[in-house]
């Protein structure tokens, strides 16, 4: 009641169903305030439909003063929140059939050459952002690549390929591929004949390197 009060007289259901006008019915509420013998002796601005209206505009024209720099801020950060988002999602794409190739062929080439530096290891800004220390930068890329090749090698680096084999192995491949051929010149066959045997023990863990080295790959497509 802060506001105050305004007292108006309505309609009634059978005025409503005589189909009176508003416009009729607001006259007739003046003449029933202005000849009641109590209300007529009622101060002004207290009574009528009329004024009813006035004070409702008024108050709401207040409301919206009031809270229309809040909703001008909010649709403000709202406008700049969209223009961010539609800044991310690049340029509006072209409408004639060589723009697009041309789009393509650039976003293309932007792809290869992140892709690239991301294996090589080269200072790509795209990659990092403003707040990340770099000590806090996970491995990745080829360094990540590299670091499987080192596993590999680390389970051979005391690898031996003639620890199995005796002088007499080694003579007697070289008698094997000799054929006609002079004594004194062994043959290439000889160096194969010993070295594959040694080479098929990095079959399984050079195909596993593979495998993991294009799951790699794939995840950093």
């Amino acid at each position: 009641m802060r506001l105050g009060y305004v007292g108006v007289k309505n309609r009634s259901q059978q005025d409503i169903i005589d189909n009176m006008s508003v416009r009729d019915a607001i006259e007739r509420e003046k003449m029933y305030f202005a000849t009641h013998p109590v209300y007529s002796t009622m101060p002004p601005g207290t009574l009528g439909t009329d004024l009813l209206s006035q004070k409702l505009t008024k108050v709401l024209f207040t409301h919206i003063k009031h809270n229309l720099p809040e909703i001008t801020k909010e649709i403000r950060d709202k406008i700049r929140d969209i223009e961010d988002r539609l800044k991310d999602l690049g340029p509006p794409l072209p409408m004639e059939g060589n723009e697009k190739m041309h789009l393509l062929w650039n976003m293309i080439t932007d792809f290869v050459t992140i892709y690239k530096n991301n294996i090589t290891g080269k200072f790509d800004s795209k990659r990092y952002s403003s707040n990340q220390a770099p000590g806090k930068k996970e491995i990745s890329g080829g360094a990540k690549i590299k670091l499987h090749f080192y596993s590999l090698y680390k389970s051979f680096t005391n690898f031996n390929a003639t620890a199995e084999y005796t002088d007499q192995d080694i003579e007697k491949a070289i008698m094997l591929h000799e054929g006609d051929t002079i004594p004194g010149f062994p043959s290439v066959d000889v160096f194969i004949y010993l070295i594959q045997p040694q080479l098929e023990k990095l079959r399984e863990p050079s195909l596993d390197l593979l495998q993991d080295v294009y799951h790699l790959l794939e995840n950093m497509a």
